[in-house]
């Protein structure tokens, strides 16, 4: 297939984008580089600086690139805690760039959509681990914005005949040799933790160890960033056959704070000194996903399921770019 990959120069976009090529697609990415990195785009894709809140450039990217197949947006304003600051960065313009790509990609005959969603959507969950119909109530702005682009696709599916997967997924982490989790600031644990180990932080901040959680610290749940390519791709080939489809992609396992800590101090062969600061308002005490829907109808499993493996290739990749693309 020919495809477009939005935000292919960010972490998971890059990977994913490396995938597909891998897989036999070709591959255009669009990416405006606030978060990402050119150095990031897999040298094979196609490659256009654009901003999908320019509806110019974007309907100038369709005219350029006849037969699309589908698209994959990753593209996103993606930081919960900067969204509950700049609520209308989220509720604005991420609704404004997906209806520009929307929009312009049913006027050329795209047909299938995949959207890069988020575990966020479930703020207060019934049930734990958390499966695909789980209610929806998202936790922030950003979340919310998530929510939005669902079902902006739903209507699509209902006046275009468009089909589409939304994938929500939960703590994406790792890496592999060339590519890896290089933002600024950075807000993820496993990318912290790694830059204590390499000396650039003095030591990590634990937020809260009074949870009612095996160790008192928060549960969240890893998931490899190969493991999310391979079902990016798994659902993209699988629309013609299935229809729309939404699903929770996780590991259905959830490690604690100081787990991970205990893991990266193993496999980095170095301390990981921390100290434990208040909670966070809004940081509930568990989140896990079921991902039994994507597995029993795509046959989707995580190959990458261990800390050791997933904390393992995301060091491999940050022991040799200590300065992240900057190395590049």
């Amino acid at each position: 297939m020919k495809v477009i990959v939005t935000g292919g120069a960010g972490y998971i976009g890059s990977i994913c984008a490396a995938e597909l090529l891998a897989n036999g697609h070709e591959v255009i990415v669009v990416d405006n580089l606030y978060q990402g990195h050119r150095a990031a785009v897999p040298p094979e894709a196609i490659w256009h600086h654009a901003d999908l809140g320019d509806a110019a450039q974007v309907a100038g990217i369709f005219r350029q690139h006849r037969g699309i197949d589908g698209v994959l947006h990753f593209a996103s304003y993606t930081l919960v805690g900067e969204s509950m600051q700049q609520p209308f960065r989220y509720l604005r313009d991420n609704l404004v760039a997906g209806a520009n790509l929307f929009e312009h990609a049913v006027a050329a005959g795209v047909g299938r959509f995949i959207l890069s969603s988020t575990a966020n959507l479930f703020d207060r969950p019934e049930r734990m681990p958390i499966e695909a119909d789980e209610h929806i109530v998202p936790g922030s702005p950003y979340g919310e914005s998530k929510f939005f682009l669902e079902r902006m696709l739903a209507w699509m599916e209902r006046i275009y005949g468009t089909r589409y997967a939304c994938l929500r997924y939960f703590n994406a982490a790792g890496g592999t040799p060339q590519r890896g989790e290089d933002h600024s600031p950075e807000h993820h644990l496993i990318p912290i933790v790694l830059q204590v180990a390499l000396g650039q932080r003095e030591q990590l901040t634990i937020f809260g160890d009074d949870y009612p959680t095996r160790d008192g610290t928060c549960v969240r749940d890893y998931v490899h960033v190969l493991d999310l390519a391979q079902a990016h791709i798994l659902a993209l080939n699988a629309l013609d056959r299935l229809g729309s489809r939404v699903y929770n992609l996780g590991n259905g396992t959830g490690f604690t704070i100081r787990e991970v800590v205990r893991v990266a101090e193993v496999v980095t062969g170095r301390p990981i000194p921390f100290v434990v600061g208040p909670r966070r308002p809004g940081d509930p005490a568990e989140l896990v996903a079921s991902a039994a829907r994507i597995r029993a109808e795509l046959g989707w499993a995580p190959r990458y399921p261990t800390l050791e493996q997933i904390i393992g290739s995301a060091w491999q990749w940050h022991r040799a770019h200590p300065h992240g693309y900057g190395d590049a």
